[in-house]
């Protein structure tokens, strides 16, 4: 193998497999550690830097939660847009961290509540140009036969930040103030900088040398095959629909998988706009669509406890940012430890029976949550009934945590099977995560929106039993759509 050029330095193993993985779970890892960092200190924040009145407080940290969740929610669908349309991955990959690095000094030195909006802003921006971009290059490196492998060892390993930051944030700020949590925000930021910047993709190492650098499993000959179903896609529409006659080598009874394959068949010719965004023809998929409803509606969980825990335990229990901050902890172990077993749960059974049950258990634990407001046991006996009760809600939040994107890769997989060439040789899968990650930052929009209203207007009891409503018909409705009707599943 004869280099055509002169390569980068150290090129074999900054374009290593490993490598590339470990730097986009490393920035997956920094933009939750730094979201949870300052979720237990916000409120401390709000009050003791800014003034905020007391009675205020919940209202601008659910608002503040949203600001992030509604950019990302803007910026999602055009960082899908880019990252299937640009040579490199690695530049728009590092302009999400110089977002970030703004919002995190924003965040250190804000004296006004406008700043620190601005900060989340720009923090919800970082997020989807790094989940959507970072995800694409997962896929360009590893190809899709290891995709759910990888990216499922990639969220085990970003769920220990999620679990950590918030008990780190209540620390540093109890014991060192705004210093030592943004110094660490800081030191978390330089090592990702690093490892972006040192990144070659595969497809920008391979330009150095006569031969492609292995892997990607996804390779030279499926990239060929890919080309020539896009030419054979243009060629059949230039020809017009036309209806093809049967045959005598054709099956007289139907046939399942062709059936299936027809339901995902695209027969016309798209409108424009399709064509520039193809991932919109499998949204004629209700299957597609429920799917995604599942990831506003676990995001939008996820951030009723953000959003309330710390300001609960304040007003419950008196706590400090340390304490309220250990007490995710409770939430956190649960996901970290089941997640995996739920994941694996999702690839034995499907996406049904994971759906179903987690929702449905998530109803109960919800209600219960209103009992340590109604202080039926007094002192530490009723933080730990807490607790416990956020445990129960920790294993319901790990059940629900892979359906969605599972049932949407399906669906968006078979469409482009059953339509070869038709969404283009990358395949639709970084527009898919761009609209995964919109629903799923809409939901962190809408949740700590809605929750704190909710806890403001009518009490802590009385908005979990609104959650739990909403649990409670999402997993009615994935009973009969997620995975396939009922009776279908029933009888494969």
């Amino acid at each position: 193998m004869t280099p055509s050029k002169s390569p980068p330095w150290a090129l074999r193993w900054r374009s290593n497999t490993l490598f590339i993985i470990a730097t986009v779970a490393v920035g997956l890892f920094t933009d939750l550690f730094l979201y949870g960092l300052v979720v237990p200190v916000l409120p401390f924040m709000l009050r003791d830097r800014l003034s905020i009145p007391e009675e205020k407080i919940q209202s601008y940290v659910s608002n503040l939660l949203a600001a992030y969740a509604g950019a990302s929610v803007v910026s999602s669908i055009p960082a899908g847009w880019i990252a299937d349309r640009t040579s490199s991955r690695q530049a728009p990959f590092l302009s999400g961290l110089a977002a970030l690095l703004a919002a995190s000094i924003m965040l250190a030195l804000g004296q006004s509540i406008a700043v620190i909006s601005v900060a989340r802003v720009l923090q919800g921006i970082s997020a989807a140009v790094v989940w959507t971009i970072g995800l694409a290059m997962i896929l360009d490196t590893v190809g899709p036969e290891h995709l759910g492998k990888v990216v499922g060892s990639i969220f085990s390993f970003i769920s220990v930040g999620e679990l950590m930051a918030p008990v780190i944030g209540g620390v540093l700020y109890e014991k060192t103030g705004y210093s030592g949590v943004f110094g660490v925000a800081s030191g978390v930021l330089g090592l990702d900088f690093l490892m972006r910047l040192l990144l070659v993709e595969k497809k920008t190492a391979a330009k150095y040398y006569d031969e492609p650098l292995p892997p990607p499993d996804l390779g030279t000959e499926q990239q060929h095959a890919n080309n020539g179903h896009v030419a054979a896609w243009h060629a059949r529409e230039d020809r017009g629909d036309q209806e093809e006659n049967p045959t005598e080598s054709d099956a007289l009874l139907p046939n399942k998988k062709q059936d299936d394959e027809d339901t995902y068949k695209i027969y016309h010719e798209p409108n424009r706009i399709v064509r520039a965004l193809p991932i919109l023809i499998c949204f004629r998929s209700p299957r597609l669509i429920i799917g995604l409803s599942l990831a506003f509606v676990q995001a939008s969980l996820l951030a009723v406890f953000d959003a309330t825990i710390p300001t609960e335990a304040q007003s419950l229990f008196s706590f400090t940012s340390l304490q309220a901050g250990l007490l995710f902890i409770a939430l956190d172990i649960p996901y970290l430890v089941l997640g995996p077993v739920a994941g694996w749960a999702v690839d034995r059974y499907g996406t049904k029976p994971a759906a179903v049950f987690g929702f449905g258990f998530l109803v109960p634990v919800l209600i219960l949550l209103r009992l340590p407001s109604d202080r039926l046991l007094s002192g530490t006996s009723n933080i730990v009934l807490y607790c416990a009760l956020l445990a129960l809600n920790g294993v319901g939040l790990a059940i629900i945590g892979s359906p969605s994107i599972v049932e949407t890769s399906d669906v968006v997989q078979k469409f482009s099977k059953a339509n070869p060439g038709f969404f283009g040789v990358n395949g639709p899968y970084a527009q898919l995560y761009g609209f995964n990650s919109l629903f799923f930052c809409a939901g962190l929009t809408v949740g700590p929106v809605v929750a704190g209203a909710l806890r403001d207007g009518v009490g802590y009891g009385n908005m979990n039993l609104v959650f739990a409503v909403v649990a409670a018909v999402t997993a009615t409705i994935s009973f009969f759509v997620v995975g396939g009707k009922p009776h279908e599943i029933f009888h494969r």
